[in-house]
């Protein structure tokens, strides 16, 4: 029997109902906690996700209620919303509720300005929470303790992995490479099938094969124990036709091709995560 925090009636405050605050909503549901313990607060949610809010039973509101104490608050919206989300979400908060945010480029900084000595816990998922599959990295301020932490890790391992850093200036490099990570694979997606259709084949079957390449892939991976670079030398036969293909995307010493474009592709994405973060 689990003891995951989740299977408590935690009272928790989603601000924010979109794609990733909705893929969290239906993880933390899955795991066991009450929906009558949570407020999901949109002013616009989906069609979609307004149907799934009543057929879970969770309460929704279009503005944060001030008649709820949240033992727990997830900011789940848009950076550009913060500012007016804020002011209204403080007065909402007991001195011990825990606020945690995977509000992209929002710094912990700006959480205790408007928010005042509380436990702040930023985290940065990525897209594949949608399916269960997501991976998040999360820091926190000094205030929030073990439990806290206990806590904000339940929630993120609803939709996936959790893991953690004590550096915050690190979450520019996890926002480089797990948050833009979807769309690299997706991209690898797009240029395998464009290179299949090149090669001869029809454009439907190039693509069908491509997603299926890179998803069945990807879920070896996930299974297996080996490293990555093992499986990749378990599919290479020296000489043949997969070890001819390498010898392109990793250049002839095993160090070009692919590995600096992708250095070169991370080091532009940390900077520009650093350039909004300072706004």
């Amino acid at each position: 029997m689990t003891s995951s925090p989740l299977n408590a009636a935690t009272p928790l405050l989603l601000l924010g109902a979109g794609k990733m605050g909705g893929a969290l909503l239906a993880g933390w549901l899955e795991q066991g906690l009450p929906a009558a313990g949570i407020v999901a607060v949109d002013p616009n949610p989906s069609s979609e996700m307004r149907e799934f809010l009543q057929r879970q039973g969770v309460r929704h509101e279009t503005e944060i209620p001030l008649d709820f104490a949240p033992a727990v608050a997830v900011v789940a919206v848009k950076p550009q919303s913060m500012g007016a989300a804020l002011p209204r979400l403080v007065a909402a908060l007991t001195p011990e509720t825990i606020v945690v945010s995977i509000a992209a480029g929002t710094t912990i900084a700006t959480f205790e300005q408007a928010l005042g000595a509380r436990p702040v816990v930023r985290a940065m998922p990525n897209t594949p929470a949608q399916v269960g599959r997501g991976v998040t990295v999360l820091v926190a301020n000094d205030r929030a303790d073990a439990a806290a932490r206990t806590l904000a890790t339940a929630l993120l391992e609803a939709v996936g992995i959790a893991e953690w850093v004590e550096d915050e200036a690190l979450i520019d490099a996890v926002t480089a490479v797990s948050g833009g990570g979807p769309a690299y694979v997706f991209l690898l997606v797009e240029t395998l099938a464009a290179a299949a259709v090149e090669a001869g084949l029809p454009p439907e079957l190039a693509m069908r094969i491509a997603r299926g390449t890179v998803a069945g892939s990807g879920e070896l991976l996930a299974r297996a124990s080996e490293e990555a670079a093992v499986l990749r030398r378990n599919v290479t036969s020296p000489g043949g036709t997969t070890a001819a293909a390498l010898g392109v995307l990793m250049g002839p010493d095993g160090n070009g091709g692919l590995f600096p474009l992708m250095e070169q592709a991370i080091a532009a994405a940390t900077a520009r995560s650093r350039e909004l973060s300072r706004g």
